[in-house]
């Protein structure tokens, strides 16, 4: 393997045409079909390689960036055996006010140097990538990150890895959904139900701008498997940043810019402060139980990430999938006698959560967003902007049913119609 990678190295930039039909790099490809099994590795192996920074695939005045040959045999072996890869999720976040560093589960919230950033995004590799974008991680340094890693076992042979879709049964359905997938991968997803748990339209001192304390406008994937090519680097300019102002040693003033920041009150440092790694495993022991069943999290990420009437929209389906049964608008599936008859599915939803959050109040402000949500879907003349007030109304209690559900989890969990049954008896008398 090594001679075979020397011999490739060998080949002059800027190599042939065609450079996977090279003998240099045939050999190598006979190489690892002898010694690893399985389809000759092409897609792979060119993957590989220029990952590894082939001497030939690089611009001039790039050859630094190659890695030696025993070394780049060695990954080649390393990539071939191994047993498990790490995919790292980095999430900026944007908007964000000062935070308190964080770390739960596989997450860590917090500032990283450029340097520290550059080891994350495997910068170098990203160089071999793409030459001429360098990724500019000092800018990225002023923002504060999500990092979440995950371990997936290797199951696919080394071309199933690099080009799935050369892979994939032709006979599927490529238009079907699958109603649980969210916009970011699932663990990104159940870092941010995590977060989002905070109350964060409490803390936030400019509701009418944004409840949220940040945002997520993309997420970088970085896949440490070498024969899966990398995105190209982030481009700071995506990310909010503002012009500021300050006066050199001389007096002078001298233009530089900082990330926007929606500010939080004093108390959102000690409040976050609590999201900890306890805190975590509370969280994932709740959504192992029934109580969880339904697509909750997924609703209340979808209001995160949603704007305008589809925010509100989606926290309302959060609550429903909390706290709503099939059985409140099915009578026939209503245990006899029904304790509760003529009581509406509304009237229901609103007893479980007053019970639930302890909250006589709780009955008003869910009759009027359900109103609201029932004006909009039904297309009823005369419908209002929603409020502020409104629009936060819907977060706060959307938020605090999820968060309920967390602790009531904690006690011994029935079946979930028995569960909210008893929410039901104990929060009738709120009606």
């Amino acid at each position: 393997m090594i001679s075979a990678v020397e011999a490739l190295w060998r080949v002059p930039r800027p190599g042939p045409n065609n450079l996977l039909a090279a003998s240099a790099f045939t050999a190598v490809s006979d190489v690892c079909r002898a010694d690893y099994g399985g389809d000759k590795p092409v897609f792979a192996l060119s993957t590989a390689i220029r990952s590894l920074g082939v001497p030939c695939w690089l611009p001039a005045g790039h050859a630094s960036l190659s890695v030696d040959p025993r070394s780049a045999a060695n990954a080649i072996d390393h990539a071939f055996t191994r047993r498990a890869i790490t995919r790292r999720h980095l999430c900026p976040l944007d908007l964000a006010d000062d935070l308190p560093p964080l770390a739960f589960g596989q997450a860590r919230l917090a500032r990283f140097s450029a340097d520290e950033l550059s080891q994350m995004f495997d910068a170098e590799r990203l160089a071999r990538n793409f030459p001429t974008q360098p990724i500019d991680a000092k800018r990225l340094a002023q923002f504060q990150w999500l990092v979440i890693e995950e371990s997936l076992a290797v199951n696919d042979g080394a071309e199933a890895r690099a080009a799935p879709f050369m892979y994939m049964a032709m006979n599927r359905d490529f238009g079907e959904i699958d109603p649980h997938l969210g916009r970011f991968p699932p663990p990104v997803e159940a870092a941010l139900f995590f977060l989002l748990l905070a109350p964060w339209e409490q803390w936030s001192t400019m509701q009418e701008v944004d409840w949220r304390g940040f945002r997520v406008p993309w997420i970088y994937t970085l896949n440490d498997d070498l024969f899966v090519r990398p995105s190209p680097p982030p481009n700071p300019d995506s990310l909010t940043l503002e012009p500021w102002i300050v006066e050199d040693h001389w007096g002078e003033e001298v233009e530089l810019e900082r990330p926007t920041v929606l500010p939080l009150d004093d108390e959102a440092k000690a409040g976050f402060a609590l999201f900890t790694d306890a805190a975590w495993r509370e969280l994932e022991a709740a959504r192992s139980t029934n109580l969880f069943e339904t697509p909750i999290a997924h609703f209340l990420v979808r209001a995160f990430l949603a704007d305008g009437m589809d925010e509100v929209m989606a926290h309302m389906t959060a609550i429903e999938a909390a706290m709503g049964l099939e059985m409140d608008h099915k009578k026939s599936m209503r245990p006899k006698p029904d304790k509760h008859k003529g009581r509406s599915a509304t009237d229901r939803v609103a007893a479980r959560i007053a019970a639930l959050l302890n909250d006589p109040n709780a009955v008003r402000d869910y009759r009027h967003l359900f109103e609201l949500r029932s004006t909009f879907v039904h297309g009823r003349a005369g419908i209002q902007k929603v409020s502020t007030a409104e629009r936060v109304l819907a977060r706060g209690l959307a938020r605090g049913v999820a968060r309920g559900l967390v602790g009531a989890a904690a006690s011994p969990v029935r079946s979930r119609e028995e569960a909210l049954a008893d929410l039901l008896n104990r929060g009738v008398q709120y009606l």
